[in-house]
């Protein structure tokens, strides 16, 4: 993975999220948890890093975002 560029924790609410999952479906709900709540923009696909278990994927969270509930 890429390393955690400044620009993406550079305000206070940003953060940048790595979920480490057993597969890519599991990986998948995570972000979409995190999407049903906060401006996030997702990751297209899942890494495998060479010598650890399972897949990762990194989202870019806006905290101060949070989305509307439509219950």
């Amino acid at each position: 993975m890429k390393p955690i560029s400044e620009a993406h924790v550079a305000q206070p609410g940003l953060a940048v999220v790595d979920v480490a999952a057993c597969d890519d479906q599991t990986a998948s709900a995570v972000q979409a948890l995190l999407a049903g709540r906060w401006a996030t923009a997702s990751a297209d696909r899942t890494v495998v890093v060479p010598g650890e278990p399972g897949v990762r994927l990194r989202c870019y969270l806006d905290v101060r975002q949070e989305l509307e509930s439509h219950l």
